[in-house]
């Protein structure tokens, strides 16, 4: 049988359906599915058989209540974060309801689907089964053309059943040749008026198109349509997707990699990862293996969107100062609606029955793609949430004696590094200084200054670098007395504000792998706490030049307000660069003017150092504490939710509540406000901080109110 005698068994839902990309689907009063047209496999999985779940029976299972109340086409999203259109059928005989669409359009309720397969309500379900056919859109405007066809045919469909009814009363029986006359003209209809998204250039049968709008009950769900049935091609292919679910994201990437290359015969491939807004390989085979590829375009640049919308690759021409040995690269993205994750590049002479092939690849990896990469980011979240909390902890022990070299130990057990160095700028002498190893004895140098093959690069562009090996860089050897055991290292600037003050270095993992991206945004996860540490110990000790002015208060031994004011800046402007949470508080001690008239200024004095103190033993290693004036304290909380702060600021209001105070029962009320994108200026953060400061103190006194809760912009 050829291609027009499959076209011909095709009723019109069929091949609007894929032409479109959408799913067509016809359901009853009962309320159950009687047809189906490329069913979005959620949909199938939620609801087999037809017979609607719980959840899906509150959308497409009201959808024929919906159009019957607004008698035309009415558009919904469902609970899966589905976009459809219910097209009303008007069968006098059986009620029905066309429901177009079952598509993605949104890009984040493809991912909260991708989450709910991971952990949600659905994993009890197979993510294989899930996502085998998920069904995406650029955009509604594909739906509401699909339903305006749907309207057309249902319509046309009628027209044709009413005439045929007709003619049957006046001339009886139908003949054949009848039929093949209504047959003829209805398709002459149908090319006239087609839109171009459907494929008519077979015949339709009228009989079929009119069996979508029966006059009896449909046949039970168990005798509709079979599922197409898959070759061992197909079936090979849903064996090797299906594994990928089973092994991590690195994993997977380089295992499609392999497959790619050894199913068409590709030797050249690098698989690319989306960073912040850049595509970068983080694997390669071939010749491409253990090679950086720079790629001149971005990840959401619209070529590349538009290439994943249109299902073809975009072809880049490599940067060659000779064209003869100008490469081609064909990237083919990977990713969900206008939001491009990753990408497969081909460097290989590819025809176009594999571009075709390789698109295909591609748009059936996406899935599952995308719940390994969530399912990575939550487990490195996690994990990273805890190495943070570790690290903050440990900045808490450290003491003046050992600073530099207690804090380069956290980091390097933070990092998994056996060797580190600390080395910090020297103004004077326009050098670095090293303050502190770990790993080796003594630090030995090569001739010249120190830091000088890469350190002071790392210091005056202020940016990270990872380096898998070194080798390959170009640079100057290392030291053989150093006896590094391996190739690769890191070095990162330590940055107070916008201000690099020095440079830690990291080597020799001790499992041999190689730093990377991962190990840089480890790093700067704990950038800010090491900064809050640096510089508090740097201005309090007047160490290495950067002490100028003094920071602490001399009553409580807290930082003082010219110091929390310039620290709140800094943050602010790290929390709208790196869009990190921060808090801040301002708190005062009750009733203290009547403190100190009843006992005196030297008693009261005692009661702010103790204030001072239990605020220093309650909060974090990162968090900064200053005595804003008179009985007034404000505290600083970086990377800190509005939720966290108001836990912290409650632990403090009860500390203080139970303190031993020598004379009387002492309390402090609490304000709290969080940056956010309305509140995020110092002053105003510091302005709300002080009027939720203030309706506390109204309201009773000690106690803990946040500027959203009395009214404020919301800063959650």
């Amino acid at each position: 049988m050829g291609e027009r005698d499959e076209n011909s068994n095709k009723n019109a839902f069929e091949m609007l359906s894929e032409g479109s990309g959408l799913a067509v689907a016809v359901v009853d009063g009962g309320p159950r599915e009687v047809y189906v047209s490329n069913n979005n496999s959620i949909c199938q999985t939620l609801s087999p058989d037809g017979e609607f779940s719980p959840a899906c029976a509150e959308y497409c299972g009201k959808a024929l209540e919906m159009t019957t109340q607004s008698g035309g086409i009415v558009a919904f999203e469902c609970h899966a974060g589905l976009e459809c259109r219910a097209v009303p059928v008007n069968n006098p005989n059986t009620p029905l309801v066309a429901i177009v669409g079952r598509t993605f359009v949104k890009s984040d309720n493809y991912r909260r689907a991708t989450l709910r397969s991971m952990k949600g309500d659905w994993s009890r379900h197979s993510p294989l089964d899930l996502f085998e056919n998920v069904l995406r859109s650029s955009s509604p405007a594909p739906l509401d053309r699909a339903a305006r066809q749907v309207e057309e045919l249902i319509s046309r469909a009628r027209s044709q059943k009413k005439s045929s009814k007709a003619r049957s009363e006046t001339h009886g029986a139908k003949t054949s040749q009848d039929i093949s006359n209504v047959v003829e003209r209805f398709n002459r209809e149908i090319r006239r008026d087609a839109p171009p998204s459907v494929d008519l250039t077979e015949p339709i049968r009228v009989e079929q198109v009119m069996e979508l709008i029966p006059d009896a009950p449909p046949s039970p769900a168990s005798e509709k349509p079979m599922t197409e049935r898959r070759s061992p091609q197909t079936k090979a292919w849903r064996s090797f997707f299906g594994s990928l679910l089973k092994s991590d994201y690195g994993t997977a990437c380089e295992t499609i990699l392999d497959f790619v290359a050894e199913r068409f015969g590709l030797k050249s491939l690098v698989w690319l990862d989306r960073n912040g807004t850049r595509l970068e390989n983080t694997v390669a085979i071939g010749d491409m293996k253990g090679r950086k590829v720079r790629l001149g375009i971005a990840a959401d640049d619209h070529r590349l969107v538009e290439a994943a919308e249109n299902d073809s690759p975009l072809t880049l021409g490599e940067r060659s100062g000779s064209t003869k040995d100008a490469r081609t690269m064909h990237l083919f993205p990977i990713g969900v609606s206008d939001e491009i994750s990753a990408a497969i590049a081909v460097l290989d002479k590819i025809d176009d029955a594999v571009k075709a092939q390789l698109v295909k690849v591609c748009r059936s990896l996406a899935p599952q793609i995308e719940i390994l990469r969530l399912r990575f980011e939550v487990k490195e979240g996690e994990a990273l949430t805890l190495a943070v909390k570790k690290f903050g902890q440990n900045l808490k022990k450290i003491d003046s004696d050992d600073f530099w070299l207690r804090l380069l130990q956290s980091s390097a057990e933070m990092i998994s590094s056996e060797r580190a160095s600390l080395l910090i700028y020297n103004s004077k002498r326009d050098q670095l200084d090293v303050k502190a190893v770990v790993g080796v004895k003594e630090w030995t140098k090569n001739n010249g200054e120190i830091g000088a093959r890469v350190a002071r690069l790392v210091l005056d562009k202020n940016k990270p670098v990872a380096v898998a090996d070194v080798t390959k860089t170009g640079l100057p050897p290392a030291n053989p007395e150093r006896q590094y055991k391996t190739k690769s290292f890191m070095s990162c600037p330590i940055s107070i504000g916008d201000r690099a003050i020095g440079v830690m270095n990291f080597t020799d993992k001790p499992s041999g792998e190689i730093f990377d991206r991962s190990s840089i945004d480890l790093f700067q996860a704990i950038a800010p706490q090491m900064a809050v540490a640096i510089d508090r110990a740097s201005f309090k000790h007047k160490a290495g030049e950067l002490a100028q002015i003094s920071v602490t208060d001399s009553l409580t031994g807290l930082l003082n307000r010219r110091y929390i004011e310039a620290r709140l800046a800094e943050e602010i402007k790290r929390s709208n660069r790196h869009g990190f949470p921060m808090s801040f508080m301002m708190l005062d001690v009750d009733h203290f003017k009547s403190y100190n008239d009843e006992f005196g200024h030297p008693a009261g004095d005692d009661a702010l150092k103790l204030v001072g103190a239990v605020i220093r033993d309650t909060l974090r290693g990162a968090d900064v504490a200053a005595r804003f004036g008179g009985e007034e304290f404000s505290i600083l909380l970086p990377q800190t939710t509005i939720d966290e702060a108001l836990a912290i600021a409650e632990r403090i209001r009860h500390n203080i509540e139970n303190a031993n105070f020598e004379h009387r029962l002492v309390t402090v009320s609490i304000g709290v406000a969080s940056c956010s994108a309305e509140l995020c200026v110092s002053s105003d953060l510091v302005s709300a901080a002080d009027k939720a400061l203030y309706e506390s103190k109204r309201r009773g006194r000690n106690r803990v109110l946040s500027f959203d809760e009395i009214g404020g912009k919301r800063t959650r």
